[in-house]
């Protein structure tokens, strides 16, 4: 725990005569910090001494966690072994996210990481399966995505002659052991101990150094915050400020547990809606990961708890522990020098698996704009820029799932269909639904299939398709659909069950 902060003046700030960056102190391990001291040993060590400090008093909130595709472009820039990795963090193949519930009750689609058939210049591929449902063929609009097929029938696979977009379940904890060991490997040094004092430049306000509790005083010249919801430095050294998002999104508690597995893992994550929230679970190779995302205005915690543990398969591995949080994030990612990452830069609940996206963005984009010649004031500016942009189109994609919904049969699902909703995303719902088109903001994470297969999965229909749909005759425009259909059904019959794959991948 930090008890108080002092001044020094030993260090340049973010003026003219800025000192050149070598030392690089990273606060606090976990996924977040151990993710930025594997990527900057292994892209920049040779420049660079990187220490990270890691305290027993700032525990992790994973449970077993869910990812998004760009981790393995990550893992890849990284040199990581998928196999390794796999095997020491009990992985399993991602395919997307059932959303079970949210539409209506007991309504169920399927978000997926694949492409949803092909599309050409002017129209993306829904508008000619909108215009064929229009003229009563087409089937489900899943039909066309091989991903989303594979994840129904339990299926993977994947090879140059079965190309798959797919994502990782693992667990956070052993992931954060497994990358500690490439860190250190690669020259980071590693101390244990617990923050007890921040010093701070009297002139620029810039951290210089911190002290632990055995009296180590640890001096940088760039500070990483890794420090979870406490944000030891961010906050607490250089008072940011914290962006409140409760008002968009109103859960702020989770509890968390996990089971024995109970069969076969399945290809993707899975999240009921209840009455005040969701629930989630992710399946790894040795246990399943649990958990129920909630509003405390409107559901108890006792109420919770019950719901969570009435509602899982096999046996619980430990208590339910209980996450409270504040929806938002701090209003600057990177202060003087400071960058926050993982939960000490803001909170978005993981209903769409960003929060590792997050860390690894936020290394990527410190990476290149890396001020081994001293920070400038515009790096810093341009680092916030793509983290506020960044952050605001994965608030639109959130909030979005409980906005657009038709349930009203709860005080909090009431609330959330009328709440008022971010202008971005009011444009955004209302150009789909009024002409059928998605057009990407410049921090977005998310694909146009992403977007236009939760708006369609949570009850939006376009009231229009793009004309050039009918450039097709009907009869061209079926023979086009059943061969797509036809491509997609052969692939999923020739792949094997996930089961079957990873034991035969992974040996």
């Amino acid at each position: 725990m930090m008890s108080s902060v002092s001044d020094n003046s030993n260090t340049s700030g973010t003026g003219a005569k800025a000192s050149p960056v070598k030392r690089v102190v990273i606060a606090g391990g976990g996924t977040a910090g151990w993710m930025a001291a594997t990527a900057l040993s292994k892209l920049l060590g040779k420049s660079l001494s990187i220490t990270l400090v890691e305290s027993k008093d700032i525990g992790i909130v994973g449970v077993g966690e869910a990812t998004i595709p760009p981790i393995r472009t990550f893992h890849k820039l990284l040199g990581i072994d998928e196999k390794a990795f796999m095997r020491a963090t009990n992985a399993t193949f991602k395919l997307g996210i059932e959303f079970e519930s949210w539409r209506e009750q007991n309504h169920s689609y399927i978000h997926s990481f694949g492409v949803t058939g092909r599309e050409c210049w002017a129209g993306e591929f829904h508008h000619f399966w909108l215009r064929a449902k229009d003229l009563g063929f087409g089937g489900d609009f899943g039909d066309y995505c091989t991903e989303l097929k594979a994840a129904k029938e339990g299926k993977f696979a994947y090879g140059e002659r079965m190309p798959m977009n797919f994502a990782y379940h693992f667990d956070a904890v052993a992931y954060g052991r497994f990358l500690k060991g490439l860190a250190v490997e690669a020259g980071v040094t590693h101390i244990e101990g617990d923050i007890q004092r921040v010093s701070k430049c009297s002139q620029t306000g810039c951290i210089t150094s911190i002290k632990l509790s055995d009296d180590k005083e640890i001096a940088g010249d760039l500070f990483i915050d890794c420090t979870g919801f406490k944000g030891l430095l961010i906050e607490k050294a250089l008072h940011t400020g914290y962006e409140n998002w409760s008002h968009w999104l109103p859960c702020d508690s989770a509890l968390a547990v996990q089971t024995a597995s109970t069969g076969a893992p399945i290809p993707y994550t899975k999240s009921v809606a209840h009455t005040a929230g969701w629930r989630w679970k992710i399946p790894l190779q040795n246990r399943v990961g649990n958990g129920l995302v909630y509003c405390s205005n409107y559901m108890s915690d006792d109420e919770a708890k019950d719901t969570l543990l009435s509602a899982i398969e096999g046996d619980t591995l430990n208590e339910p522990r209980t996450i409270r949080f504040t929806p938002g994030k701090r209003r600057l990612g990177w202060n003087k020098n400071c960058v926050a990452l993982g939960l000490a830069s803001g909170f978005i609940e993981p209903l769409e698996s960003t929060s590792i996206h997050l860390i690894m963005t936020g290394i990527v984009r410190l990476m290149r704009l890396f001020p081994f010649d001293g920070i400038t004031q515009s790096t810093v500016d341009e680092y916030n820029n793509k983290y506020d942009s960044e952050m605001a189109a994965i608030l639109d994609f959130i909030v979005m799932h409980y906005k657009v919904t038709n349930r009203e049969d709860s005080p909090f699902w009431e609330h959330c269909k009328n709440m008022e909703v971010p202008p971005s995303l009011t444009h955004k719902i209302n150009l789909f639904k009024q002409t059928g088109r998605v057009f990407l903001d410049d921090g977005d994470i998310f694909r146009v299939d992403s977007w236009t297969q939760v708006m369609m999965g949570q009850g939006l229909v376009p009231e229009q398709y793009h004309r050039v749909a009918d450039e097709m005759s009907e009869t061209e425009l079926e023979r086009f659909l059943t061969g797509l259909k036809q491509q997609v059904d052969n692939q999923v019959s020739a792949l094997p069950s996930q089961e079957q794959f990873l034991r035969q991948y992974l040996g």
